[in-house]
């Protein structure tokens, strides 16, 4: 490696005293607000000083322009340097700060996409990583644009597995547009992290991973200018740089001391704390202003995405829906074969693969569909939370759902995603019942905001809608309205979406059915279309309603045979029928 490009005196002065500023600030937010994580900030000051003022290039004005560097910040709780950071940049005023953590402030405890600053919603720790890896690989492999991507953590959230998850990804995917900061300032909540200041430990598992690793003084703003600069330079490898720091840095009496953590500084040392802070800023007044970005970034096209053509089916045709989904995700230029370039591989890292399709979303850079068995979607379902506080436009499609899928087992058998989906505010949820409605369902989409969910099944079943058959979110379909061959008044109801649902129609059907509705589900009752049901009626006079679904834990068999162990064949379904009209 060449000799870096080494700033002048001056600059690196300003990136001192700006690391200074960022601990004042942060100082005084988390006392203004009697909470927060002041040490955890002091830690990062250098850090950001250096990267936010003389590495990364970005508008300040506009800190969600497409072309600019992006920024996580993984260690989410660090939330007020970052503030401190976007102030000392002009964007943030400065007396905003002392809003922290308000109710009527979007300077929260750890940082949200209210902020135009922020992307991803972090926090929840070891997240960061998996959704800077999809902003990376969506600016080196989509857009093919100069911008890039910083994620900083922590030492202890290195113990979570997805960090890992997440390591192997950029790795494999050659993202040399993607750097990773571990603040290692060893001291966690109620003890030591695990490696404490170990920084071999630490490179060797980063080189181990793939990934070019450069450990260094983490308060030592030349030194980290230089490893700055050396990862521009590298090739085909994310870059680590791994910082040996101090909790509570700066800060007499606290500095790399136990049981700081998550605490503002008590009233009686603040104000000499912070005169001995100012007292190592030379020059007070700004001096120091980001580098801007290439222009070299498309806006986003946010035109309507509609499939090229309908659905190819007839009626009667069987076709199952998890196929029909793959048919659909060409039409709409997504799929391996078709589209190559398109598709990403996360393998066997469900975690990993929501915070990849999380990261490909941001600043509408993307439409991400993420597809797996839906019972493993379980594993990522922190991720999943956290992208709706990101406010994340992603679709995750779940296949394999319910007994039907046979002999594979429990293991692999979806019985609690609806209850997963429903649970989550933003969550626009599909149950698509034929190969048509799934296809519409990826079409709807694509086009809806926040979190989509939609459930596929293994089975192949019978195509019951026409090809031009219109399909809304929240509108759910009368399949059958007329009695039956034993002369009962019956309708039968395709929800289409579990959430919303359609709730006039199936009270207005319930009415025209003397109160009675009986609801079937390949899922466990808990939290699945019968609860919904019950909750949309629970208003309602005089309404019953009969909920077949599964109960217990599954075992091996053919489709056929667990489907009538579990009460819900089509036997089960008129017999329930049969009953409920003779009582």
């Amino acid at each position: 490696m060449t000799s870096s490009h080494k700033p002048d005196e001056k600059t690196l002065q300003g990136l001192k005293d700006i690391a200074n500023k960022l601990r004042i600030n942060s100082i005084k937010a988390t006392c203004a607000s009697n909470s927060g994580h002041p040490t955890s900030c002091c830690s990062a000051a250098e850090l950001m000083s250096v990267l936010f003022f003389n590495t990364m290039r970005y508008k300040a004005e506009d800190p969600r322009n497409q072309c600019n560097d992006r920024f996580v910040l993984s260690k989410g709780h660090a939330a007020p340097i970052l503030y401190a950071a976007w102030a000392e940049a002009g964007y943030v005023k400065e007396s905003d700060l002392l809003n922290l953590r308000k109710i009527d402030s979007d300077l929260e405890g750890h940082p949200t996409p209210k902020l135009a600053f922020v992307d991803v919603a972090t926090g929840s720790l070891g997240q960061g990583l998996g959704a800077s890896c999809g902003m990376a690989y969506t600016g080196k492999y989509f857009d093919k644009s100069s911008y890039r991507v910083y994620c900083m953590m922590r030492d202890g959230e290195c113990s979570e597995g997805s960090v890992w998850e997440a390591m192997a990804f950029a790795s494999y995917y050659k993202l040399d547009n993607l750097v990773a900061l571990i603040d290692v300032n060893r001291l966690g909540q109620s003890e030591a992290a695990p490696l404490k200041h170990d920084m071999e430990v630490y490179r060797k598992r980063c080189e181990a991973f793939g990934w070019n690793t450069y450990v260094v003084d983490g308060h030592d703003v030349e030194e980290l200018c230089k490893a700055f600069w050396q990862a521009k330079q590298v090739k085909d490898k994310p870059t680590c740089i791994v910082a040996k720091t101090f909790k509570g840095k700066g800060l007499k009496n606290i500095e790399d001391l136990d049981n700081w953590h998550g605490k503002p500084i008590p009233k009686d040392k603040v104000d000499g704390l912070l005169k001995e802070l100012k007292a190592q800023i030379q020059v007070p007044n700004k001096t120091l202003c980001p580098e801007l970005p290439k222009e070299d970034t498309e806006p986003a096209d946010l035109s309507p995405i509609a499939l090229l053509s309908p659905p190819a089916y007839k009626k009667g045709e069987k076709m199952a829906t998890r196929r029909a989904y793959g048919v659909a995700l060409a039409k709409l230029e997504t799929f391996k074969k078709a589209f190559p370039d398109r598709y990403i591989e996360c393998f066997i890292a469900e975690q990993n693969m929501v915070g990849v399709a999380i990261g490909c979303a941001t600043r509408d850079c993307t439409v991400a569909f993420a597809s797996a068995f839906a019972a493993f979607f379980s594993r990522g379902y922190d991720q999943i939370r956290m992208g709706a506080i990101s406010q994340s436009n992603v679709n995750l499609v779940g296949s394999h759902c319910g007994v039907s899928i046979g002999e594979d087992g429990p293991s692999q058998m979806a019985l609690e995603d609806l209850a997963i989906f429903r649970a989550i505010p933003t969550c626009t949820v599909f149950c698509p019942s034929d190969a048509v409605s799934t296809e519409r369902a990826v079409e709807l989409s694509a086009n809806t905001k926040g979190i989509c969910f939609i459930r596929t099944s293994r089975p192949d079943n019978a195509v019951i809608y026409s090809p031009d058959e219109k399909f809304e979110v929240g509108i759910a379909k009368v399949v059958r309205q007329h009695a039956g061959s034993e002369g009962k008044n019956i309708r039968v109801i395709d929800p289409f979406t579990i959430m919303p649902l359609d709730a006039a129609t199936i009270v207005a059907s319930a009415r025209a059915t003397k109160g009675q509705i009986i609801t079937v589900e390949d899922h466990y009752k808990e939290g699945g279309l019968g609860e919904a049901v019950l909750s949309a009626v629970g208003g309602e006079p005089d309404i019953v309603v009969t909920r077949l679904a599964v109960s217990g834990v599954p075992r091996s068999g053919k489709s056929t045979e667990l489907l009538d162990m579990f009460g819900i064949s089509a036997k089960h379904i008129a017999n329930a029928v049969r009953q409920t009209f003779a009582n």
